[in-house]
């Protein structure tokens, strides 16, 4: 019985050899990026030193995750850094559903063009898009302050002030995501099986009644996995976006500062990889377990769109 397992697992190894060798890439690159780096977590059990190295310097328990929440920041930058991950969700959720939607409607010539134009912030570095920022809100030549001005409105002084940075960060990660996800959703919409709408159209179902009786009823299963994905990472902002779109002026961190900025300017300042290395495993942690509960709650609810 023994033989026989093993050679049906041959068997079938030898007959999916083709799609295992297109496999391997990808998950050599999930082994060294995401796997083998889990072993310098320990440091974050330790006060680290260059001369001792990573197994010989001392044990100092919790004393790294100290560092963070005994600061005065803490509930500030954890308040910004869970409200813009539930905000980007949320709103890149809602808006690309409804993008996808519309580009369905569209022919085929204009829906190329679309597809490119939304696609292309998606390409960007955030380091590009900081100067395309800095072009529009610097306070003596920026084109937002002449628009302004021609218009006889207040000027502003952008990166001493804290109010519109809400406004400004999540315009910019709308700007630059949106287009990634629309495509997903699109993905989606084109494999819905189209006797659906025929069936629609013949029956006289408006457009309306067709996005939200057949397409949005389909497409549950894709929403809610990605909307437990997108979960996991309420706790862990983003650090181009935050860093450099305000171009890391202090007089703007009550609204822009999250975790992640903070954790680099402090290791940048202190140096000290045991503190950084122990908010990094929090934020894991944190975010295991939001996908996890996520998850949970959503097998409650409907076993078919739960993630596992």
């Amino acid at each position: 019985m023994i033989k026989s397992s093993k050679r049906s697992e041959w068997h079938y190894l030898k007959k999916n050899s083709e799609l295992l060798l297109l496999l391997l890439p990808g998950a050599l690159l999930i082994l060294v990026f995401a796997y083998l780096p889990m072993f310098g977590v320990v440091l974050a059990f330790k006060d680290f030193h260059y001369d001792l190295g990573f197994w010989k310097s001392p044990w100092v328990g919790l004393q790294n995750f100290k560092f963070f929440f005994v600061s005065d920041t803490a509930a500030l930058i954890t308040r910004n850094t869970v409200g813009y991950g539930l905000t980007y969700m949320i709103l890149t959720t809602v808006i690309s559903l409804g993008l996808a939607i519309l580009m369905n409607e569209m022919g085929k010539r204009w829906l190329r063009i679309h597809q490119t134009a939304m696609f292309i912030p998606y390409c960007l570095s955030w380091v590009v898009v900081s100067y395309l920022a800095l072009a529009l809100l610097d306070t003596q030549n920026g084109y937002l302050n002449k628009v302004l001005e021609t218009l006889g409105l207040p000027t502003h002084m952008w990166y001493l002030e804290t109010a519109p940075w809400p406004y400004i960060l999540i315009s910019a990660y709308l700007w630059k995501n949106v287009g990634f996800s629309t495509l997903v959703y699109f993905a989606g919409i084109m494999g819905i099986n189209q006797e659906y709408y025929e069936a629609a159209k013949i029956d006289g179902a408006s457009r309306w009644q067709t996005a939200t009786r057949i397409t949005l009823p389909m497409l549950s299963t894709l929403i809610t996995v990605l909307l437990i994905l997108s979960i996991g990472h309420i706790f862990v902002g983003d650090f181009g976006l935050h860093y450099f779109i305000p171009n890391d002026a202090g007089m703007t961190y009550p609204t822009t500062d999250i975790i992640d900025t903070y954790v680099y300017r402090a290791l940048r300042v202190n140096g000290d990889i045991g503190m950084s290395t122990a908010i990094g495993l929090y934020q894991s942690i944190v975010g295991l377990v939001l996908v996890v509960t996520a998850n949970f709650v959503v097998r409650k609810i409907n076993d078919e769109n739960s993630l596992f």
